[in-house]
């Protein structure tokens, strides 16, 4: 998908792009009958306490339920549309299945209009096609991988992220994340063949802070610009830099802290950290 960047009429204008999405989306309005009413916490917990700063506003949405479980075996289905979905970063592609069934996944690289598609063990290893790890060949491109057979995929769902089949070890495959890490899958969980698409939404460049404010992001206040009862690292006389190592409000450390829980059983599924950085495409510009 090539991203637009318009004549600089403002500063908005001037910094900002946006995606071409008549290139790749056919409908505009999404299907009906899997489509629910959403009311946002705002980064709010049960209490109503606020939990996650920066939230707040936003644009309507409405929510597209997406079938992530990819359980409909042995049924064809035929991709009736590619659809923009607010609520995520990638796109998602209608389906139809022969029984007359209808369902929303999420849209791999190079799917298009027409295409079909199958899961299960019986499908071919092509993409958008959802099988177990057992059954797809090692070296093969993969997303919306399941961490537990039948849960739905939970692994690389955002755009442009893709994953690698690396090994299979008895009832257990060893998977490549987008961030490096590799970590062992049992090999009765799904995953989809290829790419999340919409490989240049990560080149979109914001512009100006009222499109973020549209995203229901909102400004956030440096923590040593806060007074010393607010933040760690507020107060100080004049411009100070903190006087610590950065902490969080609570006061634990921000950078280089272990955040992750050694007791959780999937800790013990790593064989490789994560390493940092991944390649970025170079965005193909159209001038509108």
């Amino acid at each position: 998908m090539a991203i637009k960047f318009y004549n600089p009429t403002t500063p908005g204008r001037r910094q900002g792009s946006v995606l071409d999405y008549k290139s790749v989306i056919t409908k505009n309005k999404p299907e009906r009958s899997l489509t629910v009413g959403q009311t946002r916490a705002n980064g709010r917990n049960h209490h109503g306490v606020i939990t996650a700063h920066g939230k707040g506003g936003g644009n309507k949405r409405l929510y597209r339920l997406i079938d992530f479980r990819r359980d409909k075996d042995g049924v064809d289905a035929v991709v009736e549309a590619i659809e923009y979905d607010p609520n995520r970063s990638c796109h998602i592609a209608l389906l139809k299945y022969t029984d007359g069934e209808k369902r929303y996944i999420l849209a791999p690289n190079g799917l298009v209009v027409g295409a079909k598609v199958q899961s299960g063990e019986t499908a071919a290893p092509e993409v958008g096609n959802a099988m177990p790890l057992s059954a797809i060949p090692t070296g093969l491109e993969i997303h919306n991988i399941e961490m537990n057979p039948g849960q739905g995929g939970k692994l690389v769902r955002a755009a442009g992220m893709v994953a690698r089949l690396s090994a299979k070890e008895g009832e257990w495959s060893v998977v490549i994340l987008p961030s490096g890490e590799m970590r062992r899958v049992k090999s009765k969980c799904r995953a989809t063949i290829g790419q999340v698409g919409n490989l240049d939404w990560i080149n979109v460049s914001i512009g100006k802070a009222g499109r973020n404010r549209h995203r229901g992001i909102r400004p956030k206040t440096r923590a040593k610009a806060k007074n010393p009862i607010d933040h760690p690292l507020g107060g100080g006389e004049g411009r100070s830099n903190g006087g610590r190592h950065p902490v969080s409000k609570t006061g634990v450390p921000a950078k280089g802290g272990i955040t992750r829980s050694p007791k959780k059983a999937s800790e013990k599924l790593i064989l490789r950290r994560r390493k940092f950085g991944r390649f970025q495409q170079r965005p193909q510009t159209v001038n509108v």
